[in-house]
């Protein structure tokens, strides 16, 4: 099947849609009312752009036909130079086009678990790693998200040695996938007295959160372990052990939480961050036996890749894998990722474009 037609049967399958949305036995039912206005908001873009498409198409036959007729010369010279900016728009709108068509990831809508650790550094490596939680945090308040911070292990200064959030709203994976890897901060950290820049790095992992049918855990292969939760000291500090620490034994992987005062709830949530990153190591896995053959420049699988710089002292910040550099890292601190995200996500759809 070739685009033109694709593009009409989306634009068929948008149209019945439209109907059965104003259907009155539709409407009283919510779930089905949902999952139609869901598949219409999924197709709309599709459509917008196709009929944008359409009416390009029929300005550049109009103007064929008024050049090829040659009655008028001063409309004929009009027309051709109409046509060569609507050649343009055209091809513009065809690559516009075939990003749409792209299979969209399916963990695109989820919520996700964030999980941000120092690494080299020593104590402006926990400093900076406390920045990108803020700049996270800012950056979902911006968005309308909802962040729940669900474990933080703090360092001294101010810093973070760890920290692990769940965030919720919509399209949150797609916008924060591409954060994963290792961020670095050049600036003059506040411990050094002679001025000099230092170079310190942190990891963040972005995992989509899974529901249960994706992911089966035998509760055999777990280890739980009961702790109080530490603090600052002082009234917030709990006096029963309400922390929860889970190994899985066949993977090694240990997850804790300790952000409830309800050690069910600090279960639950510690259960949750566990399945997320079960199923991430399963795609991992997957990745890997396909990176041969299929390899997406912007997605990088392995996660001990520098993937961005932060300049302090020249106010820059580079993104390595697309080669992309803005002079606003002050605004950028502050949760302004979009452009950042939005030359990540281009590139993404370039590659994938390219390789068909």
């Amino acid at each position: 099947m070739d685009i033109i037609s694709k593009l009409r049967e989306i634009k068929e399958k948008y149209s019945k849609i439209n109907e059965k949305l104003s259907d009155q036995d539709i409407v009283l039912n919510q779930e089905l009312l949902i999952k139609l206005s869901r598949e219409r908001s999924e197709l709309q873009e599709v459509v917008e752009a196709f009929d944008r498409y359409n009416v390009i198409i029929k300005n550049i036959e109009g103007n064929q036909e008024i050049i090829n007729s040659k009655e008028d010369k001063d409309l004929a010279e009009l027309a051709e130079m109409e046509l060569e900016d609507l050649i343009e728009k055209k091809n513009t709108i065809e690559e516009e086009i075939k990003a749409l068509l792209l299979p969209k990831d399916p963990s695109d809508d989820k919520d996700v678990i964030l999980e941000i650790r120092a690494g080299t550094g020593g104590d402006e490596a926990g400093l900076f790693a406390a920045d990108l939680l803020r700049m996270y945090t800012r950056f979902a308040e911006l968005k309308g998200w909802k962040m729940e911070l669900m474990d933080l292990n703090e360092a001294s200064m101010g810093g973070i040695k760890e920290a692990v959030a769940a965030m919720r709203g919509k399209g949150v994976y797609g916008d924060l996938k591409f954060e994963s890897g290792v961020h670095r901060v050049q600036r003059v950290p506040a411990t050094e007295a002679s001025g000099r820049v230092h170079t310190s790095a942190a990891s963040v992992v972005v995992l989509p959160e899974v529901e249960d049918v994706e992911v089966e855990i035998d509760m055999g292969d777990l280890r739980i372990d009961v702790y109080r939760s530490g603090g600052a000291g002082g009234q917030n500090v709990n006096k029963v052990e309400t922390a929860i620490r889970i190994t899985h034994i066949p993977t090694g992987l240990v997850v804790q939480c300790q952000d409830e005062r309800s050690q069910l709830k600090n279960r639950h949530k510690a259960l949750k961050v566990l399945k997320s990153r079960l199923y991430d190591l399963k795609l991992r896995e997957q990745n890997n036996e396909v990176s041969a053959q299929r390899k997406l420049m912007v997605k990088s699988g392995d996660r001990s890749d520098k993937i961005r710089t932060y300049n302090f002292p020249q106010n820059r910040v580079t993104d390595h894998r697309i080669g992309l550099t803005l002079y606003n890292l002050s605004n950028i601190v502050e949760g302004d990722l979009y452009e950042l995200i939005e030359k990540l996500k281009i590139a993404d759809h370039a590659e994938r474009l390219k390789q068909g």
